[in-house]
């Protein structure tokens, strides 16, 4: 018998639906539930050097103007874009791969993708999809970039737009026209994590000490003038005395009374001083390093060879992390225009990158394991693959040949196809493998596996050094495999 309860005269539930309803109910715990709620509808950046100053994301957008931070950020953006990119099929119909295909073409992707690495520095990236009808279809006609701090999350975390006309909680973003790259973005922190936050002190200090290192230099980098006077002289003359010397200074050239003198003292001792500003500069330098490349070892003059080579490849996790923020961001785009044209429903291609030289070599390793099995390529997939040109492929057509395999004569079977193949082997071989054939045509002969035959290869050449013997095995199966091609072509001959 069920358990459960009578809700009405007709109706009966039970406990175990109760209990279903309860666990696809909507979020428990929400922030406007917790003790001491959100008074309003916006969801302030927890970032703890915003909160302090009080300020939003464009306080990090001036830290790009300093070159060593400029730089870094130029260089992490080139490792994404230097990546081979395209679009893959996958289980999307043939319609719709061709349909988003043509779509990103029209756009400008190496400016959309520049865009969207904006997200690591600033945490979150909001792009605005511009759609327009084309015919029959609604596509972007282009994915533009909007400054992040034109936005904010509310306690639902939904994206608003901060316009002028929808007061202080902003106005509510579609999200079929806006897509958000963001960077370990998270329930309690929808706004992501800025690397620059961790750029914004050393930058900072960077530029102060460089601003109190360029005072020290001008005050003790260049010789002190120094003029003396008569000890009677009034201001007036003192007046006078200095700008002669000012003017020495900037001309070389100078005149005093006669009664003056003037000695030039060099500032010794100040070097420990200077090196406090250089380590001051060298510290905030080697932070930015880390905080935007991961390493500081290919950027600092005194890295070696093993430590630079240890960085880029810390250099090379950040970029696909960077990249995986890029994909995410563009295959969202592309999920909007297939469900706008196609149907929520239809499985849209995906857009990749990936490092040409790593997927040429498992291809080309895998195609060439694929051929040796017997299977044959057409020379279009050659093209598409590799990247081959018209008139790169011999297509003059061959003589049909039997499938390549391996067959081994059974014992009493007429045909030495072994001994037909060894004239040819002996003239290709050089003359001081003439003896081993004959031997190894009765090898193959009598052979009923691969294992048995190099068990009495090793047993007839136990002699020879483990070169020779290679050498001999390799004979051997050549002949095996000949072997196996006449025997098979004879009996396709035969019917």
């Amino acid at each position: 018998m069920k358990q459960g309860m009578w809700v009405s005269p007709t109706r009966f539930v039970s406990f175990a639906e109760i209990e279903k309803k309860r666990l696809v109910q909507q979020h428990v715990a929400t922030r406007a539930r917790v003790t001491g709620g959100f008074g309003s509808l916006d969801l302030p950046n927890p970032d703890p050097i915003l909160k302090a100053a009080g300020k939003d994301v464009a306080t990090y957008r001036d830290l790009l103007s300093q070159p060593r931070i400029g730089g870094n950020v130029r260089r992490r953006k080139a490792a994404v874009l230097g990546l081979e990119r395209g679009l893959r099929r996958e289980t999307s119909p043939e319609a719709v791969f061709r349909f988003i295909g043509d779509w990103l073409d029209d756009l400008e992707m190496d400016r959309v993708i520049r865009e969207l690495l904006d997200a690591p520095l600033f945490g979150y990236q909001p792009v605005e999809l511009m759609w327009r009808p084309l015919g029959r279809v609604t596509v972007p006609e282009d994915v533009l970039g909007k400054p992040a701090e034109w936005f904010r999350y509310d306690r639902n975390n939904a994206l608003r737009f901060l316009a002028q006309d929808a007061g202080r909680d902003g106005e509510l973003c579609d999200p079929v026209r806006f897509v958000v790259a963001r960077q370990d973005a998270t329930y309690a922190n929808p706004y992501g994590s800025p690397d620059l936050a961790m750029c914004f002190w050393p930058g900072t200090f960077l530029k102060g000490g460089l601003k109190f290192w360029v005072q020290f230099t001008e005050k003790y980098g260049a010789p002190w003038v120094v003029g003396k006077h008569p000890r009677g002289a009034d201001d007036r003359e003192t007046d006078l005395l200095l700008d002669s010397l000012e003017a020495m200074v900037q001309d070389a050239v100078a005149a005093i009374p006669d009664d003056s003198s003037i000695e030039i003292k060099e500032a010794t001792g100040k070097g420990a001083s200077a090196d406090v500003y250089r380590s001051l500069l060298e510290y905030c330098r080697s932070d930015v390093n880390v905080a935007l490349l991961g390493q500081d070892q290919t950027t600092e003059k005194d890295a070696n060879r093993a430590s630079a080579t240890a960085g880029a490849e810390v250099a090379k996790d950040i970029r696909d992390g960077d990249k995986g923020i890029v994909l995410a961001a563009l295959n969202q785009m592309i999920r909007l225009v297939v469900d706008v044209n196609f149907g929520e429903s239809v499985d849209a291609p995906l857009y990749a990158m990936w490092e040409q030289e790593v997927i040429d070599k498992t291809q080309a390793e895998r195609d060439q394991v694929l051929s040796g099995a017997g299977l044959r390529f057409t020379n279009a997939y050659w093209k598409r693959t590799y990247g081959l040109q018209d008139g790169d492929i011999d297509e003059t057509p061959r003589a049909p040949h039997a499938a390549p395999g391996l067959a081994f004569a059974e014992a009493g079977s007429n045909p030495d196809y072994a001994d037909i193949a060894a004239p040819e082997l002996a003239r290709q071989a050089q003359p001081v493998v003439d003896g081993w054939l004959s031997r190894i045509a009765g090898l193959v002969e009598s052979a009923p596996d691969l294992q048995t035959l190099q068990a009495r290869l090793l047993a007839e050449f136990s002699d020879l050094d483990e070169s020779g013997l290679t050498e001999v095995m390799g004979l051997a199966f050549a002949a095996a495999d000949l072997a196996g091609r006449a025997q098979l072509a004879d009996e396709v001959q035969d019917g």
